[in-house]
């Protein structure tokens, strides 16, 4: 089931890290029963392999039909995923979508589309796989209830994501401009994440558990039996629920929240019929455990952690696709092919960081913590027999095999065997809790250094010039087998002007203007340049009128606009200046604020070049 989490998460991913590519290179019906040919095929396989392994269940054991179904499952989603990039990079449904005007407002309505799209994929291997999962598990879950279950399980994932989504939307909607301007800065978006990460892990679990169709556990002697070893431990909480996961035959429990107003202690039907009330304890015991030992802290953290390192990591890829795109040749090349593989090759290195920092790193904590929470319930009973007996019991009423692996939680006979150590050797115990806070003093310090790293890339001078040092040294690299390629000239007087080198600038702009008279950004940022200098070596008004009219011809953009309303303005061209610059307001869709602020300047001048040419009364 954790596997859902990774499997949302990558197509998450997928989707957000796509950039359109020009025109698609289908119809939007062509796209369409491409769509449908594929989800048909992907349907047919999965149908096809379930069923062959379905006849040949009776010719295995109960542990190796749910070795092969798990493997099966897996693989089935693996291929889901792989379709649904197909969909989104090939197919390019995305730039169909984009352009319904609901979804311009609201792009996160384009993104529940896709995810939609991805959990119907889901959906045809959990329906294929169903008539198997029954035989193997002996679980009378219906149909309907198997596949809500498998899909809501994931509800803890795709809710921040919403919440964060929709919410950034509503900001860009709604008129305010301070809100949206915060929002595009680097920090902004650190400070947003972080506020929605601690608000939703707090009162998500009041979600969460209406969303799984969890209920009171009524009075009698099991809830006093969890409350009275609640109050004993010292853990408040908010409720005790029924948890129906899968029908409620699984023998499991669970406990979300970080703080007793949002805190649900979680247990199934089958681990209340199952179960007798020593085993019971144990089981309440590990779950307070995780809270006595502060486990959902460390969640929190370790997720607020993965925004640090692939922050850092996001600026490494960059720098890394730059060295790549010289070497290669494709500095400032266009085209779908280009921005397919550029986009891909990002999605591909962003995922493979996801899955080795939960998959490998945070499963090794998770595994870790599954067993530290077994100690405590081991020492809140002083006796690790009934823990033992209720893993043996979950063995025989699942069929599971003791021994399959697992990333976040060690198997069964190894969590058995481990607890037979602690009974003849308690000291062992000491030795789990000190490789847990040395593993977490290792954890925050590789964070630490990954933000110190992330920070200097960013905010501080030497990484600044680091990263000029790095893009220079890549683009004169592609020139000298490129030399007339007008867009490293752009790239470049564009590094010059960071450094304040106005002479190379002008240098690097003229000679991209010379190779490509059309060339937008170069006439534009030129102009800039010879307008707004305070130096009057550098200014130029008329040269700077001449680019920008060039560049006001061939795109009416507010940036461009800008430009051309600062040139009028240096050449006494007041009204012409107000003008071009109530033109860029109009056609701002962001940093309005910016842009208002250049027509009142221009508004002020008129008035008071008015005020000068009026006649003196006497």
């Amino acid at each position: 089931m954790f596997g859902n989490f990774l499997y949302y998460i990558v197509a998450l991913l997928i989707y957000s890290t796509y950039q359109p590519s020009g025109d698609p290179e289908f119809s939007i019906l062509q796209s369409a029963l491409l769509l449908a040919a594929l989800s048909a095929l992907f349907f047919i396989i999965t149908l096809w392999r379930f069923k062959r392994f379905e006849h040949r269940i009776s010719q295995y054991s109960i542990s190796q039909s749910d070795d092969i179904f798990q493997t099966m499952v897996t693989r089935q989603s693996m291929l889901a995923i792989i379709i649904y990039a197909i969909d989104i990079y090939f197919l390019q449904i995305s730039n169909y979508l984009s352009q319904i005007q609901i979804i311009k407002m609201i792009p996160t309505l384009e993104a529940l589309i896709f995810l939609a799209l991805f959990i119907s994929y889901l959906a045809m291997v959990w329906v294929c796989g169903y008539p198997s999962f029954i035989k193997i598990y002996r679980n009378p879950v219906s149909i309907k209830s198997y596949v809500i279950s498998n899909i809501s399980f994931a509800l803890p994932v795709v809710m921040p994501w919403l919440f964060l989504s929709i919410t950034a939307d509503m900001i860009q909607i709604l008129p305010f401009e301070t809100p949206r301007r915060i929002l595009m800065s680097s920090e902004g978006q650190i400070a947003y994440f972080m506020f929605f990460l601690f608000a939703i892990a707090i009162t998500g679990p009041l979600l969460i558990q209406k969303f799984w169709g969890c209920r009171p556990l009524r009075h009698g002697v099991t809830r006093l039996r969890i409350e009275s070893l609640c109050k004993t431990a010292g853990m408040r909480y908010k409720d005790i629920l029924i948890w129906p996961l899968f029908g409620g035959r699984m023998i499991t429990a669970g406990v979300m929240g970080l703080i007793r107003h949002f805190r649900y202690i979680l247990v199934t039907p089958a681990l209340l019929c199952h179960l007798n009330p020593q085993e019971l304890d144990a089981v309440i015991a590990h779950e307070i455990g995780h809270i006595k030992k502060n486990h959902l802290f460390f969640y929190l953290l370790f997720f607020a952690g993965y925004l640090v390192v692939s922050f850092t990591v996001m600026d490494l890829i960059v720098f890394a696709m730059i060295y790549a795109e010289a070497a290669w040749g494709t500095i400032g090349s266009t085209g779908a092919g280009h921005s397919a593989f550029t986009s891909i090759s990002f999605s591909l290195t962003m995922i493979g960081l996801f899955l080795f920092y939960f998959r490998y790193l945070f499963g090794y904590f998770m595994r870790n913590f599954e067993r530290q929470a077994d100690l405590f319930a081991y020492a809140t009973m002083n006796t690790a027999q009934p823990l033992i007996s209720t893993f043996e019991k979950i063995t025989q009423t699942s069929g599971l095999s003791p021994d399959r692996p697992n990333w976040h939680h060690f198997s069964i006979t190894e969590r058995i065997d481990y607890l037979k150590k602690i009974e003849s050797d308690p000291s062992l115990m000491d030795q789990q809790h000190l490789k847990i806070r040395k593993s977490i003093a290792v954890y925050l310090a590789g964070l630490l250094l990954m933000g110190w790293i992330g920070w200097g890339m960013h905010y501080s001078s030497a990484g600044e010039m680091m990263n000029r040092k790095i893009l220079k040294a890549a683009v004169f690299n592609q020139m000298a087998t490129d030399r007339n390629n007008p867009d490293l000239y752009q790239l470049l007087g564009d590094i010059f002007l960071s450094e304040e080198n106005y002479d190379q600038t002008i240098n690097a702009y003229e000679n991209a203007i010379r190779l490509n008279p059309n060339h937008i950004q170069a006439l534009n940022n030129l102009a800039w340049l010879y307008a707004t200098s305070e130096d009057k070596t550098w200014k130029n008004p008329q040269r700077a009128l001449e680019l920008a009219e060039r560049a006001a011809l061939l795109s009416r953009e507010s940036y461009v606009l800008d430009t051309l309303a600062e040139s009028y303005y240096v050449n006494g061209d007041i009204q012409g200046a107000l003008t071009a610059a109530n033109q860029a307001l109009s056609n701002a869709s962001e940093n309005r604020a910016y842009y208002q602020q250049q027509v009142d300047k221009f508004q002020g001048a008129v008035k008071k070049s008015k005020g000068q040419e009026s006649p003196v009364s006497h």
